[in-house]
C-alpha cells in the first residue's frame, strides 16, 4: 500500500498486481478465459444432449453450472464415482457408464484445466507454472475433440452429438471451442518455458491419440 502514492492512476490498479509478475497477470487471463470456454461448452452440450440432463431428475444447466463453480480445487463428485481429470473423460465413452456423460466431460475437462494451472484462480510472483502440464492438457483436449468426433456407440450413435449427427456436420462451434482451449493451454505452456514445452511436445506427439494424466 506504500508504493500507491507512487504508482500512477493508483484508483484503478489492483494493488494486488503489485506482487504479480508479467507472466501472472497473462496466466489469470488465460484461467479466466479457460474457465469462460468450459461454462459455454457446458451449456452448448447440454442443449444439444439434454437426454444426458434429464438422467437426473429435476437438474437444470444452472444448477450444473453452479456445481462446478462452488468447488474450490480439484473437481470430484460422488455421482461420477470420484473420477477426476482423464478417468472422468474416460466415463464419456464407457459403455458401462449410465450417468450423464456431458458432466463427466465438462469435470473431467474443467478439473485437467485446474490442474494445469495449480488449482489457482489466479497467480502470484512466487507460483510457478509446469509447462509439461499445460502442454499435456492441450494433448488432451485434442484426444478428447477426437475422440467425440470418431468414437459411437455399438449402434454407431455418437456418445455426445457435438458437431456430427447422422454423417452431417452442422455445428463447427464445438471445434471452435476445443481449437481455443488447445491454443490457450499451448500458448501458456511456451510462456511458462519455451525450452520445456519443445522437449514435452516430443513426448505428446508419440502418444498418440489417449488421454494422459497430467502429473502429480
Amino acid at each position: 500500500m506504500l508504493l500507491c502514492p507512487a504508482l500512477a492512476g493508483c484508483d484503478s490498479y489492483p494493488v494486488k498486481n503489485i506482487v504479480k509478475s508479467d507472466v501472472d497477470l497473462v496466466a489469470d487471463q488465460f484461467i479466466d478465459e479457460s474457465r469462460r470456454l468450459v461454462r459455454e461448452l457446458t451449456v452448448k452440450l447440454y442443449r444439444r444432449n439434454p437426454g444426458e440432463l434429464a438422467k437426473i431428475p429435476g437438474m437444470t444447466i444452472d444448477m450444473r453450472l453452479a456445481q462446478l463453480r462452488a468447488t474450490e480445487g480439484p473437481l470430484v463428485f460422488e455421482e461420477l464415482r470420484g473420477a477426476q481429470e482423464t478417468q472422468a473423460l474416460e466415463l464419456v465413452f464407457d459403455p458401462h457408464f449410465k450417468g450423464d456423460r456431458v458432466f463427466a466431460l465438462v469435470v473431467g475437462l474443467g478439473g485437467m484445466l485446474r490442474h494445469a494451472y495449480g488449482y489457482n484462480d489466479e497467480l502470484f510472483m512466487f507460483d510457478t507454472l509446469e509447462p509439461e502440464k499445460l502442454a499435456t492438457s492441450a494433448h488432451n483436449v485434442e484426444v478428447l475433440s477426437w475422440k467425440l468426433r470418431s468414437k459411437h456407440r455399438p449402434d454407431g450413435e455418437p456418445w455426445i452429438i457435438t458437431s456430427h449427427y447422422h454423417g452431417v456436420t452442422d455445428n463447427l462451434s464445438f471445434e471452435r471451442l476445443f481449437g481455443k482451449l488447445i491454443v490457450l493451454q499451448e500458448m501458456m505452456a511456451r510462456i511458462a518455458d519455451d525450452a520445456d514445452y519443445r522437449r514435452v511436445t516430443k513426448v505428446l506427439h508419440a502418444a498418440g491419440s489417449v488421454f494422459i494424466p497430467l502429473p502429480i
